[in-house]
């Protein structure tokens, strides 16, 4: 039997087998697995968003705006404020779609257990991925403690 049915029988019964234990499941696969941005690590509460905003250390650059607050759990959750001022709903989910693939590769070098908002500004729209990703994992990095 494929990975295919084995995945999806495991989650129509609430399995908690990792997949990584699935027979034919590729070295490749595995890795993706790893890099995935499950809702666990994500802020979707609109008291979540506003106890960061509220209690939270700001840390801004000329493409982001990033909040940072304890949580308290066993991992660091992320979420993302994109403001109407920024553009049309093609241009706000573009920018959406960068900051949170910028975080689903490097969510595991942030160091567990803070709750963290990200607020683009208007330059993030034009600016490179790899300038905003920089100044993104930078913040990251010197706000939640972990090592450069």
């Amino acid at each position: 039997m494929d990975a295919r049915f084995w995945r999806n029988a495991a989650a129509k019964a609430g399995a908690a087998s990792p997949l990584s234990d699935l027979p034919g499941l590729s070295p490749a696969r595995q890795q993706r697995r790893q890099l995935r941005f499950p809702r666990s690590c994500r802020l979707v509460r609109r008291k979540d968003f506003e106890a960061v905003y509220r209690s939270g250390k700001r840390r801004s650059g000329p493409q982001l705006v990033v909040f940072c607050r304890r949580n308290g759990l066993a991992q660091s959750r992320f979420g993302t404020s994109v403001r109407r001022q920024l553009g049309t709903a093609v241009e706000r989910n573009r920018i959406r779609r960068r900051v949170r693939e910028i975080v689903r590769l490097h969510r595991r070098e942030i160091a567990a257990g803070w709750d963290i908002v990200i607020q683009p500004r208007r330059t993030a729209a034009r600016a490179q991925f790899a300038c905003l990703e920089k100044e993104l994992v930078g913040h990251l990095r010197a706000m939640a403690g972990s090592p450069s």
